[in-house]
């Protein structure tokens, strides 16, 4: 069975697993068509380039989007990782804003769209919790809402042109700490992404920061068939998608693709 393996050891964001899948298409040519149509989509004000990052040695692709020209560590609101740029404020885009443009204003197929919705609606759910708030009433930050649009149509789009047969997730470092939101300073893991990782296998460590966004744990909530060990397989390819910031630790998420004779029929999440 074909099947990929995602190891978590320095968390996720969607930034982070984008440029990781993006390392497993077979050619340079293959990786930069897809990023060209990734921005022909006409996301609005929404530019994603990828560009070579080393950490600790080891060199993997760092994916860029930017809205409007300004990238979401510039709009000042979240200074680790890229955050989902959730806010229960009203202002911005909501779910039903978000279900237009995907389902009517950007050419994806049904496969896409339909994963790219699950994993809006694990988000607004997670928020909707956190902030006591119904889903219908969650609005995400213009930046940020752009900016999360990529990085979740990104992967969705990757995810369909590899169709594994099964998706393993190591268990997810989140890191410890706090972190700065729009809201104030929030313990780590975030709310949302504490939620959105209910019975999954985390693990803090001593790194301090967020190593986990909303959005990657609900890129990995809705992609994983399981949660666990790396099965035995003969690995194809191999990708590394890096971080921004420099810790003791590669910071990158790394992604096994190949054949497993192991077969999964069901989710165990």
């Amino acid at each position: 069975m074909r099947t990929l393996y995602l190891e978590c050891n320095m968390g996720a964001a969607g930034d982070m697993l984008m440029a990781a899948l993006i390392e497993l298409l077979p050619t340079v040519s293959e990786r930069n068509q897809f990023i060209e149509r990734l921005n022909s989509l006409g996301i609005p004000g929404v530019s994603v380039s990828t560009s070579p990052s080393e950490k600790c040695g080891v060199t993997g692709t760092h994916v860029s989007v930017t809205v409007n020209g300004v990238s979401e560590e510039e709009h000042g609101q979240y200074p680790d990782h890229r955050h989902s740029g959730h806010s229960h404020h009203h202002h911005g885009a909501g779910i039903k804003e978000i279900e237009h443009l995907i389902s009517e204003h950007l050419c994806l197929s049904d496969k896409v769209r339909k994963d790219a919705m699950a994993v809006y609606q694990i988000l607004a759910e997670a928020e909707s919790l956190v902030h006591n708030e119904p889903v219908d009433q969650i609005h995400f930050s213009e930046v940020g809402t752009m900016d999360a649009a990529a990085d979740i149509i990104g992967v969705c789009m990757l995810m369909e042109v590899l169709a594994p047969g099964q998706i393993v997730v190591s268990p997810v470092h989140v890191g410890c700490g706090q972190v700065r939101c729009a809201h104030g300073i929030l313990p780590v893991p975030a709310p949302a992404t504490a939620l959105i990782l209910r019975n999954v296998p985390i693990y803090g460590g001593k790194i301090s920061g967020e190593l986990c966004t909303p959005t990657g744990a609900a890129l990995l909530r809705h992609f994983a068939t399981r949660f666990g060990d790396m099965p035995v397989m003969n690995v194809s390819a191999i990708g590394y998608g890096m971080g921004t910031k420099d810790f003791e630790s590669a910071n990158c998420l790394r992604a096994f693709y190949g054949d497993s004779a192991e077969t999964s029929d069901r989710k165990s999440v």
